[in-house]
């Protein structure tokens, strides 16, 4: 069938998706259903034939009819396993593809805008939306044609058999047609509502699941069951009225269709067999002939609602993943020469409440920095920042004089790593989770365990140790462990610390912290609460904040000469 042309180019790419490398087993496919279509019409002209012959009482014509039914029968037989092992081929190919580019293409978007999204959306057009995209049209874009050429050669058949009743099928079968496409724009804007409310459901879900220990912690199990069953009863509620109007559908058709055109043709068909004008024969060919008119007037508006309403699925797919791509610039080594430079950075998620005020800043490569602070004064936002995370800063920020807004983010992932308060591990091996499931020389991924403070866990359990979904056999300290490691071993020059060691105790913090500060050729800046000296002592400068601005600058022994607010700080935590 011809295709919808996309609205635009990321929508194309999926329908294209179907197709790549897979055209040979759609035309296969296809042509394999329309070969089957005669099958049908030579079945009922068979009927046809045999009541002839009964009436002709002629056993040679019925030795004969016998014959041509038993190849007949066989050729179907092999011509039906050939088309449904081909489509299944096809679909199975089809989908895996598109779900394959859907993936692609929601990995190019950056840390911050997927951050910024609900992943119970993609939850949604990734199961429930396919499961509707494989049914709905693939599928059915073959019975479509099927069913189309089975309508038109019914309607030829008929012709030469009798124009009359031929006729009389067309003018009998114009009001179920018209009340069939009518109702079926209705059946595509209920499929989507559903699809809508699938999207909800999934996400209130995955909230509830996620929030489970907080949900039982603070005793709100009852709010939780109704916060589910109001998203559960929407869900189900839109279900039912597609699946009533698809009811409804099917009624009106089957009623229309069945009364006024079968009985109708039977009738007439009557009629002319008694006047002489045709044969019982052929009476009984089109009496079975019009189920092959009832059929497509039956399901092709359905299905072609149904395969409308795919499509606004595939378009929909094509507009989550397009959303927040990723900032597409200028690629950058993955190597920093000279430094990263802030000037008068002015930055707030909400445009009348600013977190960074007139930034200055100059991170020069190989260096190490502590930024250090009260809670709230900005240093998470000013990681975010360096990672490309927003683009609605004021002022300026260059990587070896390179505007950051103007940078492509995969090669600024390149440049730098960040290692966050918050970590997330996958139901895989602690070695997999360390290496990101790629392969690295077994030095360096010992390296990375020794600097991590890993060496304990993996002699007492080992690199096969499967740490459960998001980390759940392991303590929060061990999944920090394995997020600093992971970080070592990708070995970006520029490392960024984000509280990563607020999960350990003091004495293994000190010794990870240690060991990064240790390291050679990396540039390093890492917020912390933990002002030990010895650890102070080792920064090139320490960057003191407070609401939003740069309160002091220097190193730990200019600081504590200054006896100012940094000094404040470092004697409360002592």
């Amino acid at each position: 069938m011809s295709q919808k042309t996309p609205k635009n180019s990321a929508a194309r790419q999926y329908y294209q998706s179907f197709y790549q490398n897979n055209r040979l087993r759609f035309v296969l496919a296809m042509l394999l259903t329309v070969l089957s279509c005669p099958g049908n019409l030579i079945g009922s002209w068979l009927l046809g034939e045999i009541i002839d012959v009964v009436a002709a009482g002629d056993l040679d014509w019925l030795l004969r009819t016998l014959i041509f039914t038993v190849i007949f029968l066989v050729v179907m037989l092999l011509l039906s396993i050939g088309m449904y092992r081909t489509k299944s081929s096809f679909v199975y190919r089809a989908l895996a593809q598109y779900k394959s580019l859907a993936f692609h293409n929601l990995s190019k978007k950056s840390i911050s805008a997927f951050s910024r999204e609900n992943t119970g959306r993609y939850i949604s057009v990734l199961t429930n939306d396919v499961n509707s995209v494989e049914e709905n049209y693939l599928k059915r874009t073959f019975l479509l044609v099927y069913y189309i050429l089975l309508f038109f050669g019914t309607l030829g058949m008929m012709f030469w058999y009798s124009p009359v009743l031929a006729i009389a099928t067309i003018v009998l079968s114009f009001f179920p047609l018209a009340g069939s496409l009518l109702m079926g724009k209705e059946l595509a804007a209920r499929e989507k509502v559903v699809s809508d409310k699938n999207e909800s459901f999934v996400a209130q879900l995955k909230d509830l699941l996620s929030g489970f220990s907080v949900i039982k912690s603070f005793k709100a199990e009852s709010e939780a069951h109704h916060m589910f069953d109001t998203a559960n009863r929407d869900v189900e509620e839109s279900k039912r009225r597609r699946y009533w109007w698809e009811c409804l559908l099917t009624a009106v058709c089957q009623i229309l269709c069945a009364d006024m055109l079968q009985f109708g043709i039977f009738f007439l068909g009557a009629f002319l067999a008694i006047r002489g004008d045709i044969t019982a024969g052929t009476v009984l060919i089109f009496v079975n002939l019009c189920n092959f008119v009832i059929q497509p007037i039956n399901i092709v508006p359905q299905y072609w609602a149904s395969r409308k309403a795919a499509q606004a699925l595939i378009e929909k797919l094509a507009q989550v993943t397009e959303e927040n791509a990723g900032r597409t610039g200028e690629a950058i080594p993955p190597v920093l020469s000279d430094a990263i430079s802030l000037d008068h950075v002015t930055f707030g998620y909400e445009p009348d409440k600013l977190v960074l005020q007139d930034v200055s800043l100059r991170l020069e490569a190989g260096k190490k920095y502590a930024v250090v602070g009260g809670s709230g004064s900005g240093k998470s936002t000013l990681l975010n920042l360096l990672m490309g995370a927003y683009d609605s800063y004021g002022g300026s920020i260059s990587i070896d004089g390179k505007e950051l807004r103007e940078v492509d983010t995969d090669s600024l992932y390149d440049l730098m790593s960040l290692i966050g308060q918050s970590v997330f591990l996958f139901d895989d091996t602690i070695r997999r989770n360390i290496t990101m499931f790629r392969e690295f020389p077994d030095g360096q991924v010992d390296s990375a365990v020794k600097r991590s403070g890993l060496s304990e866990l993996l002699s007492q359990r080992g690199e096969d140790y499967r740490c459960g979904e998001n980390g759940v056999g392991l303590s929060g300290g061990e999944r920090q462990r394995v997020s600093i490691a992971r970080c070592l071993l990708r070995g970006a020059p520029v490392l960024l610390l984000d509280e990563a060691t607020a999960s350990l105790d003091n004495q293994t913090a000190f010794a990870v912290t240690d060991a990064i500060l240790r390291l050679d050729g990396l540039t390093r800046v890492v917020v912390t609460h933990r002002l030990d000296e010895a650890l102070m002592a080792q920064y090139d400068e320490i960057i003191v904040m407070r609401n939003g601005q740069i309160q002091e600058r220097g190193s730990f022994s200019q600081l504590m000469e200054q006896k100012e607010f940094f000094y404040s700080l470092f004697t409360l935590a002592s």
